[in-house]
């Protein structure tokens, strides 16, 4: 990282914007995990669509609910964005090869980092974005 490199705060609208980005994802991701956890009879089925085993549902969930967690926590938010890149490629290689849609995965995921650059100045000098 350059010592001279200025970094731009966001403007209070930007910032909000990345907060709203960034919460969609983690609502998104404590809703379905709260349906595996409860085990609905819709959620094993879905698990067995996609041709995951019984065990696995349980295992996915916490995955996806301790990734939420870490991403909606500030400090620990670089960290969760990156867990949920592998956990977001996982998703749309499994639509991929049952040969369904896979670009609300593919959304969420972009939508993880778009709202952690707005919200974190950061990752904003980490990945600037320069007009030459």
């Amino acid at each position: 990282m350059n010592s001279d490199a200025q970094s731009v705060p966001a403007s209070k609208t930007l910032l909000w914007v990345g907060r709203v980005l960034s919460a969609l994802p983690v609502l998104l991701l404590l809703t379905t995990g709260m349906f595996g956890l409860l085990k609905p009879a819709a959620a094993a089925q879905g698990a067995a669509h996609y041709g995951f085993p019984d065990g696995a549902l349980l295992r996915i969930t916490i995955v996806e609910i301790a990734c939420a967690i870490l991403y909606a926590i500030p400090r620990t938010a670089v960290l969760g964005a990156i867990l949920l890149t592998g956990y977001f490629g996982g998703a749309v290689a499994t639509h991929v090869r049952v040969g369904e849609p896979f670009f609300l995965a593919l959304m969420v995921g972009i939508m993880v980092w778009a709202g952690l650059y707005l919200r974190d100045a950061r990752v904003r000098e980490l990945i600037p974005l320069r007009r030459e």
